[in-house]
């Protein structure tokens, strides 16, 4: 929103924008792309999640506005929704099609769906497809159409003072590139996709439709908040709560003034809600202040519906007359956000570092967690956590905020993958398996344990591999001349094994133990069955 204060996922949004526009004209490496792709995935993930919260978010103003009765005031609101939602819908609907054309135009998936590093570093279809085409400029204009649109309804519902910043900027308008002669005078178009490699593209419109979502439910939040209170009459005088919103993420704050109805500032009503004393200002209101705990269950919109009772006393007529008052609102399922490179599945007694946030509790998150089935490390900064997990099943991590228990996330514990086997020479150079070697080249050979290329990644710190059990043997005729054994594949009883070789011996090693040092340097042996043959020439 101009002229606000950003708030902490805006500030991510800004600055994942300006590490994407840098990246772009770099060229790249595989392990670059890797990220992209990565980040790509993580992005799409945090879109759905904003849909469904989203589509949640418009049905609750429909729900809540039919419960009050269809005021006037209000029903104008549900419609609004709507027509954000549909705007919001077909940009993003947009982009997505431009997204899946540049997939399809470049190769960048394989006929299996995965992603292809040779395609991905294409460079020349970008600038086609975006420049030439004319395609960024009509990006630029949808893009920058869009907080418009939603600025215009929502002003037509009393809210023309909540304004967005154009999504889609020039150079000159981004912070990063003001003192960059080079780049400042560049055009959106020309910024973002001349020299730019598809994998790095196709990051980019997903971070695009992100920051549409991001619009549409601040938009949507906004509409919420001003959606009207019940009220519930006594004969003549009247007890009154009225509530900033009738709907309140569970973990954050109720707010409420409580008051009696055209009475004066001398009637000095006492008030009480669901038992408790409630602070009365000298204006007679009643401050009614508490902080939401989760419901046990939610309908199908997210929703737990509760009352609060209450009563006020006051002098009516030389006698104290009690006035109730009930009031229902609505505690909502609070989502919680998980990022993490291993994603969908937990490695066994690894170090997985996750980000646990509650993006509805904003600066009031104060994360504590619970993990069963293994074991955590709480990080310096609110919401960071690595799990250790047991050896299988699943892991629970129940999440907490200031005492109140938000919910729980679950992952499948996936065991760490099995290494490779690779023989080197005392060069380094690998062993080339197919083709017969000569008896001076084995002398310094080592029989290193490499990590699976997905699990090295993402768990670099629980990656390190060693050949700690073994046998190997020569064999001439299928018929063992020489044994030894394998205490570490660092260092081969090479020489005395090899002595007595000869052309077409066959050397093997027969690997049944590797062993793992994790995160914290422990040593974690176990069993492995594997044989690798080296012939001689």
């Amino acid at each position: 929103m101009a002229g606000a204060k950003e708030t902490p996922r805006q500030r991510m949004i800004g600055m994942m924008y300006l590490v994407l526009t840098a990246l772009l004209a770099l060229q790249v490496s595989n392990k670059i792309l890797q990220k992209f792709v990565l980040i790509n995935d993580g992005m799409e993930r945090t879109s759905k999640n904003f849909i469904n919260k989203n589509v949640k978010t418009v049905e609750s103003i429909a729900y809540t506005v039919e419960q009050q009765g269809n005021k006037d005031v209000d029903v104008p609101k549900v419609a609004a929704s709507q027509k954000i939602r549909q705007a919001t819908s077909e940009i993003y609907d947009y982009l997505e099609g431009v997204k899946q054309d540049l997939i399809v135009q470049s190769n960048a998936k394989n006929d299996e769906g995965n992603f292809v590093n040779a395609n991905l570093k294409n460079t020349e279809i970008t600038g086609n497809m975006f420049v030439n085409k004319g395609i960024g400029e009509e990006m630029k204009n949808k893009l920058n159409s869009y907080p418009t649109q939603i600025t215009e309804i929502l002003s037509g519902i009393g809210l023309g003072d909540l304004r967005f910043d154009p999504i889609a900027k020039d150079a000159k308008d981004i912070e990063l590139f003001v003192n960059d002669r080079e780049a400042q005078n560049l055009s959106f178009e020309k910024l973002n996709f001349v020299k730019s490699p598809v994998g790095a593209v196709i990051a980019l419109i997903s971070q695009y439709q992100n920051e549409v979502l991001n619009i549409e439910g601040e938009s949507l939040t906004a509409v919420q908040n001003t959606i009207g209170s019940f009220f519930f009459k006594a004969d003549v005088t009247e007890a009154r709560i009225a509530a900033l919103s009738n709907v309140v993420a569970a973990g954050t704050k109720f707010e409420a003034d409580m008051f009696i109805a055209s009475s004066s500032t001398s009637a000095a009503p006492t008030m009480t809600i669901d038992g408790r004393s409630v602070t009365v200002d000298p204006k007679g209101f009643g401050k009614i202040e508490f902080t939401v705990t989760p419901a046990g269950s939610y309908d199908e919109r997210g929703l737990a519906k509760r009352t609060l009772k209450g009563e006020i006393i006051t002098n009516i007529g030389g006698e104290d007359k009690v006035l109730p008052v009930d009031y229902d609102y609505f505690v909502a399922q609070p989502v919680i956000k998980v990022s993490s490179e291993v994603v969908q599945q937990l490695y066994a007694d690894c170090a997985n570092e996750l980000l646990i946030e509650v993006p509805a509790l904003g600066n009031t998150y104060s994360p504590e967690f619970t993990v069963s089935n293994g074991n955590s490390i709480k990080g310096s900064k609110p919401g960071q956590l690595t799990v250790i997990p047991a050896a299988s099943g699943k892991v629970n991590i129940g999440v907490s905020s200031g005492g109140n228990k938000i919910g729980t996330v679950d992952y499948d514990i996936k065991p760490v993958p099995a290494p490779t086997l690779v023989p080197v020479t005392s060069n380094g150079a690998e062993v080339d398996l197919s083709q017969a070697q000569a008896v001076s080249s084995m002398m310094g050979l080592k029989l290193l344990a490499k990590a699976e290329p997905t699990f090295a990644r993402t768990m670099a710190k629980d990656a390190i591999f060693e050949v700690t059990g073994g046998e190997m043997r020569l064999l001439r005729n299928e018929v063992p001349r020489q044994t030894a054994q394998i205490s570490s594949g660092n260092n081969l009883a090479m020489r005395s094994l090899l002595e007595s070789a000869k052309p077409g011996d066959v050397l093997v090693f027969e690997i049944r133990q590797v062993t793992r040092t994790n995160f914290r340097g422990n040593k974690i042996a176990s069993e492995l069955r594997q044989v690798v043959p080296i012939r001689i020439k």
